[in-house]
């Protein structure tokens, strides 16, 4: 972590005008996409099927981690790199406002759409919380809570997590729907802007205000909960993807919101580019008229793709419950399965921005590159274009979609049994949702293989 956090502010300190941009990438798939899917569908019935003849003692002892050292605090490098974040915020944001208007050549679209959203977001879930080791509001609140003992502000209990729900749905609007995201003025402002809002956030409510209302740290913290290496008793420990979800308290209904909101707005991020969404539009692909020309179309789109999860979720845990005779409300069955979707949700991340990664990567290495001096880095898509390495990245995609709703299925199974409910009885109450989980195994199938438009 020291030397990648030196790399990434000496190349901050001394890039120059690079050859770098993020870009949105598709290609067209032409491989047996009617065999996954079905492949993919099968496993996940095969799976329910297994889940159901299984000892509920033992799909509980699945997630069940294994302990190894006693874990530290977050050491001085890990204060390091929270406080140095700061600074390094400021510069990219000012980089964006005073530097190069081509993002060609502007570090701040690299480092938010690339590292951040691409690289971090999915490292946050594979490798374990690195987001908490350099987040800049923690370092700015360290530094506030040197020079004072307290807040001056209470948080409201009754604001619950709702203002950083307000605050994933303005970044996913922004992402999906703003004509110009990677522009790097464009970019500064509502980065900057977004800056000051959450330190504002710090400076009056305190640390309390990063895990209620900082929309950016909830998500991350949400995807470390599906990252096999974690804490349990003050030890590191070691389980299946997901253990944290299954062991962890149920969250708070705005909490759990937001965590349909990552799938439904991942989910809709991959539709939006499709043909049959231009169709729907009745804009021909090879004639796109530009982003400006569908922000009210996206907007309403990424509007009811939550809209749809949030009702067909609920209405499946409701048909559940029914089905097994369970009197708890929907709301309370809401908050308790909400977390097992998140391995979807990243599963999804992943398979969705490979490719652009593995493309898009390369300018961010060639970027380090030309600050440390170590020579010109070429930077190719030809793997794009080949058979071979096309065949290999699509079934990495399917393989972590797939395994992201196997996973899911485990968790839903497990933190029913946990409720109190027999294997029996738990087995039908998670048929609606067993269902409803296969049927997005094949939609999310779909969407990495459909052709792309826009």
């Amino acid at each position: 972590m020291r030397h990648l956090l030196a790399a990434a502010v000496l190349w901050a300190a001394t890039a120059r005008a690079a050859q770098a941009h993020a870009t949105e990438q598709g290609f067209v798939l032409l491989l047996p996409t009617d065999i996954y899917i079905a492949a993919g569908g099968a496993v996940m019935v095969l799976t329910v099927g297994l889940l159901a003849s299984l000892p509920g003692r033992v799909a509980a002892a699945a997630f069940r981690p294994v302990t190894m050292w006693r874990a530290r605090g977050t050491g001085l490098a890990g204060q390091a790199g929270r406080v140095l974040a700061v600074p390094l915020l400021v510069w990219l944001v000012w980089q964006g406002w005073a530097g190069s208007r081509d993002p060609l050549g502007n570090p701040l679209t690299l480092a938010v759409w690339v590292v951040f959203w691409m690289a971090l977001v999915s490292a946050q879930g594979v490798v374990g919380d690195i987001w908490a080791r350099i987040n800049p509001w923690a370092g700015a609140a360290m530094l506030l809570a040197r020079v004072r003992r307290r807040a001056p502000l209470r948080y409201p209990r009754a604001m619950g997590h709702w203002p950083g729900v307000i605050g994933f749905v303005g970044f996913a609007g922004f992402l999906l729907a703003d004509p110009a995201p990677a522009d790097p003025a464009r970019l500064a402002l509502v980065v900057g802007g977004y800056a000051v809002a959450m330190l504002a956030g710090v400076v009056l409510f305190g640390r309390r205000w990063l895990v209620r209302g900082e929309a950016l740290t909830l998500s991350m913290r949400a995807y470390a909960r599906v990252a096999p290496v974690g804490r349990r008793d003050g030890r590191r420990a070691l389980g299946l993807p997901g253990w944290r979800i299954a062991r962890g308290p149920q969250p708070a209904p705005g909490h759990a919101v937001l965590l349909l909101l990552l799938l439904g707005s991942g989910s809709f991020d991959g539709l939006n580019e499709t043909f049959l969404w231009l169709d729907l539009l009745a804009i021909n692909p090879l004639e796109f008229p530009g982003r400006s020309a569908v922000i009210g179309p996206n907007l309403a789109g990424l509007a009811l793709a939550n809209a749809a999860l949030l009702a067909v979720f609920g209405g499946a845990l409701w048909l559940g419950a029914r089905l097994a005779g369970m009197r708890e409300g929907v709301a309370a069955l809401f908050c308790r399965f909400a977390p097992t979707l998140l391995p979807i949700a990243l599963a999804y991340h992943i398979a969705h921005y490979l490719p652009s990664l593995l493309l898009d990567g390369q300018y961010v290495w060639a970027g380090i590159a030309e600050a440390l001096h170590l020579g010109d880095v070429h930077v190719t898509a030809g793997f794009m274009s080949s058979p071979g390495p096309v065949r290999a990245i699509w079934l990495v995609q399917a393989g972590a979609v797939v395994a992201g709703h196997v996973t899911a299925l485990m968790l839903a199974h497990v933190i029913a049994l946990r409720a109190g409910q027999s294997a029996w009885r738990a087995t039908l109450g998670q048929a609606p949702l067993a269902l409803f989980m296969v049927g997005y195994t094949v939609f999310g199938l779909w969407l990495l293989a459909t052709p792309r438009g826009a």
